[in-house]
């Protein structure tokens, strides 16, 4: 498969200043060496605690944070590198849906505007031309023909996250980073947007980048999952055997945790205990050694790396 998204040990560091008397407040590390890779008509989901620093890399493989350090591989264009023009040009080809509609559509500009806006930044469309374009959109998204003349706040929330990725769409991306893009939609909406991004997908050839907190969603549209946990990929695994035999301890309790589909259903394993340690003041080797039921002195110095199981999945855990 032709992979069109790489990212290879992204790292980002805030540094927080100084404090009273000039004392240094250390530095939140949000986002520290991830790598993976995403394919053509893939969708990665990326899942996570709240904090962990999933909504961070986003935002960082869009460019619109800089990283510290690693890069992001667009094809073989490293968006890292590239500034001004050069970095306007290529932002055709990964865009965004983010997770409130409703502030990040323009409410000054017409449906029309908004999906044509993208586009017009980088060519101009007759009147005719530009019609037609919105049109297709709108039916490509399932929006009604009349809505074009009509503003944001007119729309219902799925209709505006239907027009959120409609202006995705316009300029015919490769990749589409989806920043918790159904969770303020009611349940029933949440899955006409989600099939409608997996139809999408499926005539586009589009990956996706999918991130969420809800693994119900998550196991409907991934193809492969991505856990992180304080700024680290713990595990990446395809969808159905993370789901069914989840290596890392994290993983195990992340799933084990998720509202059960039977209400007599049991979980085997233990709830998570205590709080997310603080990314300024990361403990020592591996993040999650404080909270894991199966660490040891090991766990405790040492981090463990990401490493290949052979089964397509990989985990960063010295007792998986």
């Amino acid at each position: 498969m032709t992979t069109v998204l790489e990212a290879r040990g992204l790292t980002r560091h805030f540094r927080l200043g100084t404090g009273i008397f000039g004392r240094d407040r250390g530095t939140v590390k949000a986002v520290d060496d991830v790598s993976f890779d995403i394919a053509r008509g893939e969708t990665l989901a990326l899942v996570g605690e709240s904090g962990c620093g999933k909504s961070t890399l986003a935002r960082v493989l869009m460019r619109l944070i800089a990283p510290t350090s690693g890069q992001v591989l667009l094809g073989d264009i490293d968006l890292t590198r590239q500034k001004g023009r050069a970095l306007r040009q290529i932002r055709q080809k990964i865009q965004m849906v983010f997770q409130d509609p409703s502030a990040s559509l323009n409410p000054k500009l017409t449906a029309a505007d908004v999906v044509m806006e993208p586009i017009e930044n980088f060519r101009r469309f007759s009147k005719a031309e530009r019609r037609d374009t919105v049109l297709n959109l709108f039916d490509k998204v399932g929006l009604r023909p009349d809505a074009i003349g009509k503003y944001a706040f007119e729309f219902s929330g799925g209709q505006k996250q239907r027009l959120g990725i409609a202006r995705a769409l316009a300029v015919s991306p490769s990749v589409i980073i989806a920043d918790e893009p159904v969770s303020a939609l009611d349940v029933s909406v949440q899955a006409q947007v989600i099939n409608l991004m997996k139809d999408i997908q499926e005539e586009m050839r589009v990956a996706y980048l999918f991130v969420s907190h809800d693994l119900g969603i998550v196991e409907h549209i991934a193809d492969r999952v991505a856990v992180m946990y304080l700024g680290r990929i713990v595990e990446i695994a395809p969808k159905r055997r993370l789901f069914a035999v989840p290596l890392h301890p994290y993983t195990q309790a992340l799933i084990h945790s998720a509202p059960a589909a039977h209400p007599r259903a049991r979980r085997s394993h233990a709830l998570l205990t205590g709080e997310i340690p603080s990314p300024v003041n990361p403990p020592p080797g591996c993040p999650f050694h404080t909270r894991c039921p199966r660490a040891t002195a090991d766990c405790k110095v040492e981090l463990p790396r990401l490493t290949d199981r052979g089964d397509g999945g990989m985990v960063a855990c010295h007792n998986a």
